[in-house]
This record gives structure tokens, sequence and C-alpha cells, in this order.
């Protein structure tokens, strides 16, 4: 199993970690300190820096102006992102960007040179009605003919919860299911007549939305219909969610094992008692395992490759993220058990840490779901 990166990969990367060690954890606002939001808007600041280093142009086509690259590099930068906490749509854009790149067509397409310039911000609403339930069934389309002066179109009915900073974004993509039973895409102004938001809040503090459509007129260029986009799009946004788990949960990791070689107790580092030792070696494991699973996944996102006889790449992603919904759970989890009281000190920053790794944890479905459709597939696809 070779994880080399290309060249074009490891640049992203490097690139992304010069921008975000600009970012400091210790003053990413914490949910256990206010009411409510933590913030009314994402970090502008970072995003004008991000778009400054070209970072939110990277996944979108050569041919739109942008650097054409895959899935393993968003993976790479994103888990850079998590390291930092960083508080920006950075996930919900790329991976609106490149699908709408790959799948959109003209008139979408001809938003990405704002997007990549960071003066358009598109999120994307993905959780569904509950958030348990599929997101492509929680909102309608209905086609409908030429109507005076507003032409063919669509008309959107529904509701999704949780969407990401949808106050503060200027479109909204999101998945609808016409009377067919197709999936569509349709990328919605925020102020179109019509779409309502009510305010939510995310378990790490963020400000997020119930976003209501309500008979919202969308013209034919504002709706993606071809084939594979929602599962493109719903695997990005997957694996990526996977990647900001890795890199939580690898500054956790770090953050612990600086403060067990620091802290004495009976005149030693905490660090050499084995009870600590083997704690720290589980979740050593548990990091190795997510990565493998999120380059595993990201590669067959990215390549396309299927052997003779294997599973669908849903079956790789699956797995990626029951490994980092399960994963940086524990990790966490052990880091406020060995920091003792001192893990709960809102002054310390690893209290931000739990809140977004629980965040993370649920976001797109927790473990149970992703086992629950990783069964399915082993049972539509028995092994010879």
């Amino acid at each position: 199993m070779d994880f080399t990166f290309t060249e074009e990969q490891q640049a992203a990367e490097e690139a992304a970690r010069a921008v975000l060690s600009r970012v400091s954890p210790e003053g990413v606002p914490s949910p256990a300190l206010v009411r409510g939001a933590v913030a009314e808007d994402f970090d502008r600041a970072l995003w004008a820096s991000l778009a400054g280093a070209d970072l939110l142009s990277l996944f979108t086509g050569r041919e739109h102006g942008g650097a054409g690259l895959g899935p393993i590099a968003l993976c790479l930068v994103l888990r850079e992102a998590g390291q930092v906490l960083a508080r920006v749509p950075l996930l919900e854009s790329s991976a609106a960007a490149a699908v709408l790149s790959s799948h959109g067509g003209r008139a979408p397409a001809g938003l990405l040179p704002a997007v990549g310039r960071g003066e358009l911000v598109i999120t994307v609403a993905s959780s569904g009605r509950t958030g348990h339930d599929p997101a492509e069934l929680a909102v309608t389309a209905r086609e409908v003919t030429a109507s005076g002066a507003e032409g063919p179109g669509w008309v959107l009915d529904g509701v999704q919860t949780a969407v990401p900073w949808a106050q503060s974004a200027d479109r909204v993509l999101l998945p609808a299911r016409t009377g067919g039973g197709r999936t569509v895409l349709a990328l919605v102004p925020r102020d179109r007549t019509g779409v309502t938001l009510a305010d939510q809040v995310s378990t790490n503090g963020e400000r997020y939305a119930q976003v209501g459509f309500d008979s919202v007129r969308v013209g034919g260029a504002e709706v993606i219909t071809a084939e594979g986009a929602w599962e493109r799009l719903r695997g990005l946004l997957t694996v990526g969610t996977s990647a900001l788990a890795l890199g939580v949960g690898t500054a956790v990791a770090r953050m612990t094992s600086a403060y067990a070689t620091k802290r004495e107790q009976f005149g030693f580092p905490i660090a050499t008692f084995q009870a600590v030792a083997v704690q720290a070696a589980d979740r050593y494991i548990d990091l190795r395992a997510m990565e493998a699973t999120l380059w595993q996944a990201a590669w067959r996102l990215e390549s396309g490759a299927a052997g003779e006889g294997e599973l669908p790449v849903d079956a790789d992603i699956a797995v990626a993220k029951i490994w980092a919904a399960e994963g940086v759970r524990r990790v966490v989890q052990t880091a406020q058990h060995l920091h003792g009281g001192f893990g709960a000190d809102t002054s310390y920053c690893l209290h931000r840490y739990h809140a977004w790794a629980k965040q993370l944890e649920l976001s797109l479905g927790p473990a149970a779901a992703h086992e629950e459709a990783l069964g399915d597939l082993l049972a539509a696809h028995p092994a010879d």
C-alpha cells in the first residue's frame, strides 16, 4: 500500500499549513463560555487569507480557473484545518465547488471564479429534515413549464436542518427529490423568496440554521440534473468530515502527549506509567486506522478504481466515517481522562476540541448509521 502523495497534493497541504498555522485554537470561541452561538459569522479574516493563498480554488476544474485537485488533496487541506479548529466553511465550499465544476454545467460554473476569490460563499444542506433521515428526501423539486416572464424552472418545498453558517452564505446547495424519484441538486440564493432561516446552534457552538423552502422558485440553470452529482457531493462531504476528525484527533493526541510528559505523579511523569502508556497506544492505533481508512476512501473516490468483485466506493466511505466517528470520540475522551481536572479548565483549549469532536462524530450520521449502510452494501454484494 503506497501512501505517497503527489507534488501537487503536498503543495496544497503545505500551503494550507502555512495559512492555518496563524490560527490559535486558544482563540477559538468556546461554547462553554457563551450562551447561544459563539459568533454571528465565521472567521472572515481567515477566509480572506485562504482565498489569497488560492486555497479556495484548489478543487475547481482548470477550465474554470482552479487547480483541479481531487478528494485526496481536499482531505489533506481539511486535516490541517481540523488541527486548529478553523471556523470557516472550507469543507462545504470546496465540496460544492468541486461538484459544480464537474457536474454543474455553464451557469453554476460561472460562479466559481467568485468562489475561488472568497467573494461568494456556498454552504451545503446535507442533514435532511431531522438529521436522521436521508437528506435527499427532505425537499421536493417539482419541474414547472414556462410561466410568464419567469420561464421554465423548478419549485422547491421542504426543510433542511443543521445547515452550517447558512446565515452567512450567499448560496445554499442542497439535494431535492423529483416526482420521478430522481435526486437533483439546487443552488439557491439565501435571500430567494420563500426561503426562511431559523437559528440553530451546533454542538461546537457555531451558528447553524434550519432552512425552509416554501414554493421556492429556481431557474433551470440553478438545478443540476447530471447523473451522480448528489452521490459525488455526499461522498466528498463524508470523507471531508472524516479528514476534519482526523485533524482534531491528531492535535488532541499531540496535546495529551505533551501534557503526560510534563505532568508528574509520585515523582515521575505520568507518561511512564503503564496504564497511561496503554491508553495512549490504543488511541495511536485509532488514529492510524482513521488515517488508513480515510486515504483508502479518498483514493477510491478520486480514482474511481474498482476491481472485479469489489464493493462500491460507498463501502470504503462508510468504513472511513465509522472509524472517524468512533476514533475521534475515543481520542478526546482518553485525553480528558489523562488530563484529569485540567482538561475541564475552560482556559485550556481541550474542551473546545472535545466539542468539535462530538460535532464531527455526529455530522452526516454517527458510526451506527454508517455501519447499517455498510451492512446493506455487504448484503447486496455477497462475496464469491
